[in-house]
């Protein structure tokens, strides 16, 4: 006898989940890009904010953070699969605070693709804040950082953000009438 459940609807906490990433997700895109085509336009020479933050033109051929310097041949497939695979968990939770970290990785990741495919830099993604002893970044990389320290804090305190999931775990394994369900 074959199992069979319910489709999952987009009940209260997944759908106010949803709409968390999506909004984040296209939030941290647009500021990337916006930040970016500003300091491509008009950071001509380096600048000194105030202590060790400053601006600087600066073009990334790794990943975040200046990291994998070189590694533009095989990033972008890499970076595509973790997308779908973020998305995907982004579709399933309910969770706010995972809900905020998968918009702010899906957001940082998008960001820098699109650099990566759309600037004309040879597959560089543009980078401009710089602090020092620290690479030199940009938005898109700091939303990933942030987003993947809330994954972190959110699988290391699963129960601290779980309270929507508890009336929704009900309906989202709910039993269709007629079908037997292992719970």
């Amino acid at each position: 006898m074959q199992e069979r459940r319910a489709l999952a609807t987009l009940t209260g906490a997944r759908r106010r989940a949803l709409v968390t990433t999506a909004t984040l997700t296209v939030v941290v895109i647009a500021a990337d890009q916006a930040t970016t085509s500003w300091a491509l336009a008009g950071l001509h020479h380096p600048v000194h904010l105030v202590g060790p933050l400053g601006l600087a033109l600066e073009y990334n051929s790794g990943t975040a953070f200046s990291l994998l310097h070189g590694a533009g041949d095989w990033l972008v497939p890499l970076v595509v699969v973790i997308l779908l695979g973020v998305g995907w968990l982004a579709w399933r939770t309910s969770r706010t605070l995972l809900a905020v970290a998968y918009g702010l990785v899906l957001g940082g990741a998008l960001g820098n693709l699109a650099d990566r495919l759309l600037r004309g830099h040879h597959g560089d993604v543009v980078d401009f804040v710089t602090l020092s002893h620290w690479p030199t970044f940009n938005l898109a990389d700091a939303s990933l950082t942030v987003g993947v320290v809330l994954l972190i804090v959110a699988v290391l305190f699963p129960h601290q953000d779980a309270g929507a999931d508890d009336g929704e775990r009900e309906q989202d394994q709910a039993v269709t009438p007629g079908r037997v369900e292992r719970q």
